[in-house]
């Protein structure tokens, strides 16, 4: 019978391994490697977003979902509007290595996270019946779809190897 610290050790090693990308889906690094400048803004056409929303998006959910999980009296952005940026395009040079770092710094505050909870399966205050392990693995989940979608993008785009 396992007790309880071997399953939060099994619960640790699959939600990094999903968080990482290991397996079905690129990392992070992939997805945004080599991405031209002038391309970042752009929509391909009747795509609804560009690699800059997408890669905004990213950041400001991940950071809800681990302030959620840090900070009892968090506050989430508002649903759906306050997760976009409100801009197709970076608005300057620095913004989308700015936005890139903070993503991520917070994806290392996670694993950190992940390496150092007693207990995944401990509630969050975010809310009845969520835990860490079911936040983070939201998180994996959802950077999964968008980095997959940001694969997408470049495809459209041309830029993807």
């Amino acid at each position: 019978m396992l007790d309880t610290m071997s399953i939060n050790k099994s619960f640790e090693q699959h939600l990094l391994y999903l968080l990482k990308g290991d397996g079905a889906h690129v990392d992070f690094e992939a997805a945004i490697k080599d991405l031209p400048a002038g391309l970042r803004g752009k929509r391909p056409e009747n795509a609804p977003h560009s690699p800059w929303e997408v890669l905004e998006h990213l950041r400001i959910t991940q950071r809800d979902i681990l302030e959620s999980i840090r900070t009892a009296n968090h506050s989430s952005p508002e649903f759906p509007a306050g997760y976009w940026p409100g801009t197709q395009s970076p608005p300057d040079g620095a913004a989308w290595d700015k936005s890139a770092n903070a993503f991520r710094a917070d994806f290392e505050a996670v694993l950190k996270l992940v390496n150092k909870s007693p207990d995944l399966l401990a509630p969050t205050p975010f809310g009845e019946d969520q835990t860490i392990f079911r936040r983070l693995a939201m998180l994996a989940d959802h950077n999964a779809y968008h980095l997959g979608e940001l694969v997408l993008l470049r495809r459209l785009l041309g830029t993807w190897q």
